[in-house]
């Protein structure tokens, strides 16, 4: 069982490392790939930002459910380090996939196991969009006291990685709503509409890092959340801040 599974590890890697770099590669040439290497790089603070905070209220409200297991881990901070995967980010960085540490739970120390469930796969993403809001309103008041120093070069720099981080939060959000296993839509519709122990659980969780690849190589992530993110971060900035 374990080879399988690192076989298929393997092939998965292979996949993500053909379409982020060989595809870009054979399109676009070397330029084009140096500059979406650099590009993730700048990237990289905002990312880093948004899985730490994901994780966190992940932990925060299994704790709040009476689950210590992530106190226990040391889960309970936004400190990059207790929640940031070092395998994640480099692959993040050459194949622009990663993922942070998963924060382990007990569903059985809960108070009330269905709330906890529903509440704990909802948090991390809940969190990705307090931060996209809380990230607009800063932007918002530096427009409104400090218009100058955006106009400098500094402070461009910053609005851009406010900007980034508005918009990787509402991506990782949508991202963590599909419905596919270890993503947080799955953990949440499982408990919801009581999928565990069916059938269609059973094929979709022995199957998921299949269907993940196949959605990644396809561009289906992208196709289905560009719309919406999209709409989301148009809406933070135009709509609530009056940014344009």
């Amino acid at each position: 069982m374990r080879r399988k599974l690192d076989q298929r590890t393997l092939i998965f890697l292979g996949v993500l490392l053909f379409i982020s770099v060989v595809r870009p590669l054979m399109s676009g040439g070397v330029s084009y790939l140096v500059d979406s290497f650099i590009d993730t790089l700048y990237m990289l603070p905002a990312i880093i930002i948004a899985i730490s905070f994901h994780e966190f209220a992940h932990a925060k409200v299994a704790d709040y459910w009476g689950d210590d297991t992530p106190a226990r881990e040391g889960r309970l901070t936004v400190d990059p380090r207790a929640h940031v995967d070092l395998a994640g980010i480099i692959c993040l960085i050459f194949i622009h996939f990663g993922w942070g540490k998963p924060v382990r739970i007990n569903p059985q120390r809960f108070r009330d196991r269905r709330k906890g469930l529903i509440t704990v796969s909802l948090a991390g993403v809940t969190m990705n969009l307090i931060l996209a809001f809380a990230f607009g309103g800063i932007l918002k008041l530096l427009i409104t006291f400090a218009p100058a120093f955006l106009g400098s070069k500094i402070g461009g720099i910053l609005a851009s990685m406010i900007l980034e981080v508005i918009y990787i939060n509402v991506s990782l959000m949508l991202f963590n709503l599909l419905p596919v296993p270890p993503l947080d839509g799955f953990n949440f519709i499982s408990e919801l509409f009581k999928l565990y122990y069916t059938k269609f659980y059973a094929f979709v969780r022995n199957n998921s890092m299949w269907i993940l690849m196949i959605m990644i190589f396809f561009n289906i992530p992208s196709m289905l959340l560009s719309g919406p993110m999209a709409a989301i971060v148009h809406f933070i900035l135009s709509t609530v801040y009056g940014i344009y």
